[in-house]
């Protein structure tokens, strides 16, 4: 396979509820600077994966919200090289999107998905996983996913238990689980035999398309009628009506978790995929008391927070161990540390007394 025919997807149209209220809907997580680097999550992608890809290579698929920033943050990718979903479908709808895209411009793709929001301390292992997963891909009908060892019982990943018997790096999944509840995550990491699935996959085009076309039909069906749309002036109006008949799915109970012919590799290059406040406590740097501080803060009995502050605010606090307190535009959150599953319930209550809130 010739370095023309591969691709790389950026998936860019999530709304980073955990991350709220820094992340809001006109804003989300994926396009703000985190890691206070002068770069959004999404330029962080992009930059870590130039170094192996054109620009003609990549494809970024994001909500019709989000287009114009983007455009703004990654001025190198052309216009066209953009898909616009109308609708929010989840993963399994935004794959499919840049699979049928590609297939029109290159039947011979092979195609790295990659999210718009992890953190890769290790770029040279990540690479050397992406190399190993692109070889395991190279055999029609693979689907191979990178696997991430689990340090807790997190419940927002899906998690894969593999055949570890030969001294292959790509390994046949045996089992996979998509977002397991806290009983079951719990048991999956004290067994030792599950992998966390990162969300960063490598295929054949033509090996994914075959997928949909097998799990998920309906869908399949409906993006195969767009041929004729994709890259002429009537791909939007073909994506308005196509997104208004499709379901929402994530690829993960989709595809994978139907699927006999998915692969794992392991990555061992450290790893966040920055989906919470959690998350990006535990790789903040911390003071004495173990509380991450972003701001002006007078702390006084306080321990085990993060706190995140306006830049013209100090903030005196007392008392607290284990909370999250984020000031950002016009919400102060105060809440403990680690309950992310709250978020929707914050957010929704939020928006019923005003939707500048979110």
């Amino acid at each position: 396979m010739e370095v023309k025919d591969k691709y790389v997807v950026i998936l860019a149209g999530g709304l980073g509820i955990k991350f709220w209220p820094f992340s809001r809907h006109h804003k989300p997580k994926q396009f703000l600077d985190l890691l206070g680097t002068g770069r959004s999550l999404l330029q962080m992608t992009f930059d870590r994966l130039r170094f192996s890809f054109a620009a003609y290579q990549f494809i970024v698929v994001t909500n019709k919200r989000y287009v114009s920033l983007v455009k703004e943050q990654l001025p190198e990718i052309p216009d066209n090289q953009i898909l616009v979903e109308p609708l929010r479908r989840n993963t399994a709808a935004s794959i499919a999107l840049a699979s049928y895209k590609i297939k029109k411009l290159n039947p011979n793709a092979k195609v790295l998905i990659s999210p718009s929001d992890q953190l890769i301390f290790n770029e040279k292992a990540f690479f050397e996983a992406i190399d190993l997963a692109m070889n395991g891909a190279s055999p029609i009908g693979n689907l191979v996913t990178i696997g991430i060892r689990p340090n807790r019982a997190d419940t927002s990943y899906g998690y894969i238990q593999y055949f570890p018997e030969n001294e292959n790096p790509v390994k046949k999944v045996k089992t996979f689980t998509e977002k397991p509840d806290e009983s079951l995550a719990a048991t999956f990491l004290e067994s030792g035999d599950f992998v966390w699935n990162s969300g960063t996959f490598v295929w054949r085009n033509e090996s994914i398309i075959n997928a949909f076309e097998k799990h998920l039909p309906e869908m399949a069906e409906v993006f195969d009628e767009g041929e004729i749309y994709f890259c002429t002036e009537k791909e939007h109006l073909f994506l308005n009506k196509a997104y208004s008949l499709i379901k929402n799915i994530s690829i993960d109970h989709g595809i994978l978790e139907r699927s006999d012919e998915v692969f794992m590799v392991l990555g061992d290059f450290g790893w966040s995929d920055l989906g919470s406040w959690q998350n990006l406590y535990e790789i903040s740097e911390k003071d004495r008391e173990r509380n991450s501080v972003k701001g002006n803060a007078l702390l006084y009995d306080t321990e085990n927070c993060f706190i995140k502050l306006p830049q013209d605010k100090l903030v005196v606090i007392q008392g607290l161990k284990n909370y999250l307190v984020s000031d950002s535009e016009n919400v102060l959150l105060i809440c403990k540390l680690g309950e992310e599953g709250e978020f929707r319930k914050f957010v929704n209550d939020a928006k019923k007394i005003d939707e500048g809130y979110i």
